[in-house]
């Protein structure tokens, strides 16, 4: 992964903190799912305003994250445009913190990021599908929230 972000990432994901807290945890989750949907925004090889306020929506309701991380993470995230990266150290963190329904959410919230701009992406859409096969979710259920959001 990028120098940068993968400071940004070690400073705020790193598991091995020995003063980690439930909380602390649970931050390290929210950005995991946060870092997957910035991915997700420079999938198409152009940053959206319509796809960044969308993420900045769905962080701010389901997540309660603090602006000045959120801006944080946007500025790194859009440091460099680079197609290389891992989502392994994200998802593992996901996979174990979450229950099934929350990773049905987390795909149906990338499905909104994806959607925001009117214009779905093959690179979007392949990510997305990654993700999902990365995070246990079922095709069907893939495919369900996909429509669900497209329909709306």
């Amino acid at each position: 992964m990028l120098q940068n972000i993968s400071i940004f990432f070690e400073k705020y994901l790193n598991p091995t903190l020995e003063s980690d807290t439930g909380d602390a945890t649970t931050d390290r989750i929210h950005m995991a799912c946060a870092a997957l949907m910035i991915e997700l925004s420079k999938a198409d090889y152009t940053i959206d305003d319509t796809e960044t306020k969308k993420i900045s929506s769905i962080l701010q309701s389901k997540f309660d994250l603090p602006e000045d991380t959120l801006e944080e993470l946007f500025e790194l995230a859009q440091q460099e445009a680079d197609d290389s990266t891992s989502l392994y150290q994200f998802t593992s963190l996901i996979n174990e913190a979450y229950e099934y329904p929350a990773k049905i959410t987390l795909i149906q919230n990338m499905w909104e990021v994806a959607f925001a701009d009117g214009d779905l992406d093959r690179y979007e859409e392949h990510l997305i599908r990654k993700v999902a096969e990365l995070l246990y979710v079922s095709h069907s259920d893939f495919i369900k929230t996909k429509l669900t959001v497209k329909n709306l």
